[in-house]
C-alpha cells in the first residue's frame, strides 16, 4: 500500500506521477501555491499584475512537475522554485510593462552616496535595501529627474544588464538571477559590478553639473 501523500518527499510524489496517479499533480500544486504567492509578491515591484503573476507561476509550477528529471536535477524545490521564477520573468518581458513599475523604486534605488545614520557612505545596496521605505534622505531627485535614470537604464544598460537589475531589485542575488536568465554567475555577477559602477557614474555627472 503506497504512503500517504503528506509522508512523501516531492520526488516520489512525481515518480507517483509518472506511474499514472495524475491526482498527485494537484496534491503538488496545492503544496507550493504558497511559495507561488510569495514569489508572485517580490516580483510585483516589476510592474506586472500581482495576479497575473500567480497564474504564470502556477504555469511555471505545473511546468516544473511535467518537466522534472529525477535523475539529473536538483531537488524537485529547487527545479519549482526556479521554473516558477522563470515563467514569472517571461511574462513580464512579454507584457512590457517594466515601465511602469513605480517611480519611487527608482528613485530610492539610485539614491546617491552619502551620510548615514553613523556618518559612513550609503552604499548601493543600502539605496537598494530603501526601495519601498520612502525616506526622504535617500532621494536622490524628483519623479521628473527620475524619468532621466529609465532613460539612461534604457540606452547605458545592456539587455542583459537591465535584466539583471530588473531581478537584483526584487532582492534576488546573482546566482538566483544567473539560473533564472541561463548564465552563468561570474558573468552575472560582473554584469551586476558594471550596472553598480555605471549608475554611480551616471549620478556623479548628474550631481557634479
Amino acid at each position: 500500500m503506497l504512503n500517504n501523500e503528506n509522508d512523501q518527499t516531492d520526488e516520489e510524489l512525481i515518480v507517483r506521477i509518472r506511474e499514472g496517479e495524475s491526482d498527485m499533480i494537484d496534491h503538488i500544486m496545492n503544496k507550493y501555491k504558497d511559495v507561488v504567492r510569495t514569489k508572485a509578491g517580490t516580483m510585483y515591484i516589476l510592474g506586472a499584475d500581482r495576479d497575473d503573476l500567480i497564474q504564470e507561476g502556477m504555469i511555471g509550477l505545473f511546468k516544473a512537475i511535467r518537466d522534472y528529471d529525477l535523475g539529473r536535477d536538483a531537488s524537485f524545490r529547487t527545479f519549482a522554485d526556479l521554473c516558477i521564477s522563470r515563467q514569472m520573468y517571461t511574462a513580464i518581458q512579454a507584457s512590457n510593462r517594466k515601465k511602469h513599475a513605480p517611480l519611487n523604486s527608482y528613485i530610492s534605488l539610485y539614491a546617491k552616496e552619502g551620510a548615514s545614520e553613523d556618518g559612513g557612505a550609503i552604499s548601493f545596496e543600502q539605496a537598494i535595501e530603501s526601495v519601498g521605505n520612502k525616506d526622504p534622505e535617500m532621494l536622490l531627485i524628483d519623479q521628473e529627474n527620475a524619468r532621466d535614470i529609465e532613460n539612461f537604464i534604457e540606452s547605458g544598460l545592456s539587455e542583459f544588464e537591465q535584466a539583471v537589475l530588473e531581478l537584483h531589485m526584487t532582492g534576488m542575488g546573482y546566482a538566483e538571477i544567473a539560473k533564472i536568465l541561463n548564465r552563468d554567475e561570474k558573468s552575472t555577477d560582473n554584469a551586476l559590478q558594471r550596472i553598480k559602477n555605471k549608475i554611480r557614474k551616471f549620478v556623479n555627472e548628474r550631481t557634479n553639473k
